[in-house]
């Protein structure tokens, strides 16, 4: 017998009300709420005002954004609410500084911080719009609690999220009974068409970890070939992998038919490492190598409070990328000649090491492009780097998903997961995620235990 379902009334029409770190997320924003009304609170235009001008990322976020609100608001007044185009029937304005007659989060909380006379506009709204269900997004968490302690309804945004980030796509799957006379094809010609095994992923280029009885290999199915072809262990640079995930990665990096690689995986399991020592043993094939990272300010101050040049300030947030490169010199120390030609391509800006920031502007053509850390980069800046590859660059990027030092990101929502969820199946990428640690037993027990 089939349950009635009772008559509930429908949703109220909501109000979202937009801090500043949803902007820098995503300048875009305020197109994303389909029928509803979004108001800005004058603070957040302050605040954007504020960081127009720079060469990072929430720079050019607060320049789109301003450019978007002023194309968008035409000549009306923006202390009115002014449609949306594009979305389904929703509204925005710019909410004046106001004071709930019953709640003044400056009482509560302090006076003379942005994020509180933001709190007081959302409870203006509130109290001016009653038949109306009013909430507060915003990319930090502190401010959200804030705002739930006040009675007033808070989310994070939602958009470029990735659900379920413990299922993430690993670009890998181990096949433990395959039928042994297509595996000794494989072996023996080194090609295999995909239909001589089930395969259990076709939808993209992936590896496979295969296994017949007491023999083993490795795999790579190529989404255009539809064919399997066999992995050969190689070095770089006279980095070799140290397990099978490592053998995979290199495998993509010394790919040309892949241009763009993920490598996702915790401390010490050799990421950066690996992707510098394909660059460089590919390095006649490219233009230029750059090998960059996003800087995240420590204690939430930029850069220019360090003592020192720019080199001196930069050099710090470098450091692992120059350590990589140490290791790989190391590996020559009975050859003075190939050290010495490692120097030459820094100091010839073959390779270039630097910030992510200083490398904006520069044509990224015939380039292999490195960004290690990028679980600290938006989904939109991910995006913005890609758009700007020229013609025979390779990018990679690396990280660890569940490290973020970026104060309005975590597992969900930056860059790389989105990245890693939205490119699966397309030709010209591929992915790996690294399980094993090879720095030391030291450091595995660190990430195993701690």
């Amino acid at each position: 017998m089939s349950k009635v379902r009772k008559n509930t009334a429908p949703d109220p029409e909501k109000i979202f009300v937009l801090d500043t770190s949803v902007i820098l997320y995503d300048h875009n924003a305020f197109n994303n709420f389909q029928e509803h009304d979004v108001a800005l609170p004058i603070q957040v235009l302050e605040e954007l005002d504020n960081m127009k001008n720079g060469n990072e990322t929430r720079n050019a976020e607060a320049r789109s954004f301003i450019r978007l609100m002023d194309k968008a608001s035409g000549d009306q007044l923006l202390t009115e609410w002014n449609p949306i185009k594009g979305s389904k029937g929703g509204r925005f304005k710019v909410v004046m500084d106001t004071v709930s007659a019953s709640q003044n989060a400056e009482t509560i909380f302090g006076a003379g911080k942005f994020d509180h006379r933001i709190l007081n506009a959302a409870l203006g709204l509130k109290e001016e719009f009653a038949d109306k269900k009013v909430v507060l997004v915003s990319k930090d968490i502190c401010l959200r609690l804030k705002a739930k302690s006040l009675d007033l309804f808070a989310e994070d945004y939602e958009t470029g999220k990735v659900k379920n980030v413990d299922e993430l796509y690993t670009g890998k799957t181990t096949l433990l009974k395959v039928p042994i006379a297509p595996f000794n094809e494989l072996k023996e010609t080194g090609k295999l068409q995909a239909e001589a095994i089930d395969l259990p992923y076709t939808q993209g280029n992936h590896f496979y970890l295969l296994k017949s009885g007491r023999k083993a290999g490795l795999a790579f199915y190529g989404v255009k070939s539809n064919m399997l072809s066999l992995i050969k262990t190689s070095s770089a640079f006279k980095i070799s992998p140290k397990n099978e995930e490592q053998a995979l990665a290199m495998h993509a990096l010394l790919n040309p038919d892949i241009k763009l690689v993920t490598i996702q995986g915790k401390a010490g399991t050799g990421k950066t490492l690996l992707a510098i020592a394909s660059a460089l043993e590919q390095r006649k094939d490219y233009r230029q190598i750059y090998v960059t990272r996003p800087i995240i300010p420590l204690s939430n101050k930029d850069i220019g409070f360090l003592p020192g040049d720019a080199k001196s300030k930069i050099d710090p947030y470098m450091a692992p990328i120059w350590d990589s490169l140490r290791y790989i010199k190391e590996q020559y120390n009975h050859d003075p000649k190939v050290q010495a030609r490692i120097d030459e391509f820094v100091s010839t800006e073959k390779i270039v090491i630097t910030p992510l920031a200083f490398i904006r502007g520069r044509t990224l053509t015939k380039i292999f492009f490195i960004i290690d850390e990028a679980q600290n980069l938006t989904p939109h800046e991910i995006k913005t780097i890609i758009s700007r590859a020229g013609e025979d660059t390779k990018i990679i990027f690396t990280g660890d998903i569940y490290q973020i030092d970026a104060p309005y990101l975590d597992a969900e929502s930056n860059g790389l997961s989105y990245l890693i969820e939205s490119a699966k199946g397309h030709p010209l990428y591929a992915h790996i995620t690294l399980d094993k640690g090879e720095r030391s037993a030291l450091a595995n027990l660190a990430n195993d235990l701690l």
